[in-house]
């Protein structure tokens, strides 16, 4: 398998609004031409997911807030897909994991991260500034994808 280089995708910034995302999963689609449909679909569900949340939950979603999405080699054969927030507001997105059975059958709301969690090989958070005094600066949520046979 080739080397993707970093520099191979441009970072691509959307104003934080929930009626653009059409626009932001088409732009993954045309980033990811060429690589298997089971891997654009799964990343292009990922992607809506975490940039929802970023936008529902964080000041991205406030006037003028915004959006980053980046794509890199994250190591050789594994493909990071990254969405980075305006920062912190009240409310910050999270695994429900104290809901009962119940609970879960009736709930509208939630299931975005558990399915990031389920679709990527790996996925997880990190701040932009990683320092105590800069948290409300933007968090990095990203989801990583092993490239299989037929990936280029």
């Amino acid at each position: 398998m080739p080397y993707l280089s970093p520099a191979r995708w441009q970072a691509r910034i959307y104003p934080g609004h929930l009626s653009l995302m059409s626009t932001v999963r088409a732009d993954l689609r045309t980033d990811l031409a060429g690589f298997g449909e089971d891997l654009v679909e799964t990343a292009t569900l990922c992607v809506s997911e975490i940039a929802a949340n970023s936008i529902e939950h964080t000041r991205s979603g406030e006037r003028g807030g915004r959006v980053l999405r980046a794509l890199f080699e994250s190591e050789p054969g594994v493909l990071r897909l990254v969405v980075v927030d305006d920062g912190t507001r009240e409310s910050a997105p999270e695994i429900p994991i104290h809901r009962t059975g119940q609970e879960w059958l009736s709930a509208e709301r939630g299931r975005g991260l558990l399915m990031v969690e389920s679709l990527a090989d790996r996925w997880g958070s990190y701040p932009v500034v990683p320092l105590p005094f800069c948290s409300d600066l933007g968090t990095a949520v990203w989801a990583e994808f092993v490239l299989g046979g037929g990936e280029r």
